[in-house]
């Protein structure tokens, strides 16, 4: 089942499950009198019900329910939908009654209604899972992984993987390394895969020989990924293989896909790792979502109101800034450039111009610098007061871009810093950011050591993201913006 079909029928389910859990409850409400002028009014009860399955289905988008658990625990699940109906009850239950004392039969039909749609709801949820586990027994829906580690551990994990099919996982290539350059076959799921010395001939679709000490280099495994497009990395090393852990955790930092390592390397990866069991195949997650679910959506949330009222609420001041920008120097107000966002995406990023048109033509990309000379009067301005930033809230309104995150960098200084600097990937983990911890806390980049720096910044938030974090930075920008002490 592909993921767009997987979400779908949820959808659908849920609000079939939702709309039947109501039928029924107005049925027990109209037969023991519970709630007649509140919650089931005469006439009105196909209405109620649209509202109400709206709001669950909001409520279920908002707290994660339908992002994927593609071969995950249903009881799992089935917890998460008992805790969120939970809070979705009490909250009903205080919207409902805000103004008047509820009877005690009222708090029990409250108590119904939420038994009704928990279990209505798990139902629907645990036949669209069987139906999933059917199609990925029969080979339909799988992810795409591929492995990671010295060639007798990859064959036993290919191994491994054959035993548990509802695992859903089809092995579509290896990066193997070898003590000696010394033919192996492995067996997968009945047919025989030969791996040859670093020639590579006669090797599975996609899969890179790597001998110990030459060969080629696990950097290829990015191109791989993107090649045969792969969702899931297992890795099958040692406990004392930590050079080649870390050298496979740089080059997949912002790429698209979840990293599995086999339970040797527990102790290695210490508090970046959770552990899964799929369907009896032991594997631990390597680098999981930074923060919960439904502070993710509470942070788009707050991303797409509070750009939309900037820009729409300061348009005539916006148009006059640009009307300045062209007036003060030749050349375009807003100033297109291309930035890495997220999972290493490339997207065009928006700011009022700030320098001379054609700043960089004849030197070609370089660092801004203090007292910078291509930065015009006005531009200065702008900068001091950080309102040059305003146009990327376009970009936070399209996704491309969050309020707070680590500043979006471009494609020929991330080439330079991701062979400079070890971990600079994993700044591509998040959504980038007009603002940020290392905006707030170090200067522009001038050098290397600018780059270092900041990074430490990018990736403490990264490891504590936060609500609460985010609204300190941007109280620290407003501050900075309103003391004219940007650069």
């Amino acid at each position: 089942m592909s993921r767009r079909l997987e979400l779908l029928a949820l959808l659908l389910i849920d609000a079939a499950a939702l709309c039947a859990a109501y039928a029924a409850f107005s049925l027990l409400c109209r037969q023991y009198g519970w709630l007649e002028s509140h919650l089931i009014a005469p006439g009105s009860v196909a209405a109620t019900m649209a509202v109400l399955c709206a709001g669950w289905l909001v409520l279920f988008l908002f707290t994660g329910m339908y992002q994927e658990r593609f071969a995950a625990s249903r009881f799992d699940e089935l917890a998460s939908l008992v805790k969120v109906t939970a809070v979705g009850a009490l909250l009903l239950f205080f919207v409902v009654f805000i103004d008047v004392m509820p009877s005690s039969d009222a708090r029990a039909a409250i108590a119904v209604y939420w038994g009704a749609v928990a279990g209505a709801v798990a139902l629907g949820r645990l036949g669209v899972r069987a139906v999933q586990k059917a199609l990925i027994l029969r080979g339909h829906g799988l992810h795409k992984a591929v492995v990671v580690g010295w060639s007798e551990r990859v064959e036993q994990l290919y191994r491994e993987v054959a035993r548990y099919p509802a695992a859903g996982l089809e092995i579509v290539g290896a990066v193997r390394l070898h003590h000696q350059p010394l033919p192996v076959r492995v067996s997968s799921g009945g047919e025989d895969l030969e791996a040859v010395p670093a020639s590579g001939d006669g090797l599975p679709l996609g899969q890179i020989d790597l001998v110990e000490g030459g060969g080629r280099s696990i950097a290829e495994l990015p191109a791989l990924i993107d090649r045969l497009g792969v969702q899931d990395v297992l890795i099958a090393l040692g406990p004392d293989d930590h050079a080649y852990l870390d050298e496979v955790l740089r080059v997949c930092d912002g790429k698209p896909v979840a990293l599995k390592l086999v339970p040797d390397f527990y102790a290695a990866v210490g508090g970046m790792a959770r552990t899964e069991h799929l369907y009896g195949l032991p594997l631990i997650e390597v680098l999981p979502e930074p923060i919960p679910t439904w502070e993710k959506s509470t942070k788009r949330l707050i991303d797409i109101t509070a750009s939309a009222v900037v820009l729409l609420a300061g348009l005539p001041l916006w148009l006059l800034l640009g009307a300045l920008v062209r007036l003060s120097s030749p050349g375009p107000a807003i100033y297109r450039q291309t930035r890495v966002g997220q999972h290493g995406r490339p997207f065009t990023m928006y700011k009022f111009r700030t320098m001379v048109n054609g700043a960089e033509a004849a030197t070609g990309p370089v660092w801004a610098q203090k007292g910078d000379r291509r930065v015009t009067p006005l531009g200065r301005l702008l900068r001091r007061l950080r309102l040059d930033e305003v146009p990327q809230l376009w970009n936070v309104l399209r996704g491309d871009m969050s309020l707070v995150g680590p500043r979006p960098e471009r494609p020929y200084f991330v080439a330079q810093h991701v062979e400079a600097i070890p971990l600079y990937s994993r700044r591509h983990r998040v959504k980038p950011g007009i603002t940020g911890l290392a905006q707030v806390k170090w200067r522009y980049d001038g050098d290397l050591d600018d780059v270092r720096q900041k990074l430490k910044y990018d990736l403490f938030y990264i490891e504590n993201m936060s609500l609460r974090m985010d609204t300190q930075i941007l109280f620290q920008t407003v501050r900075t913006a309103i003391l004219g002490k940007g650069q």
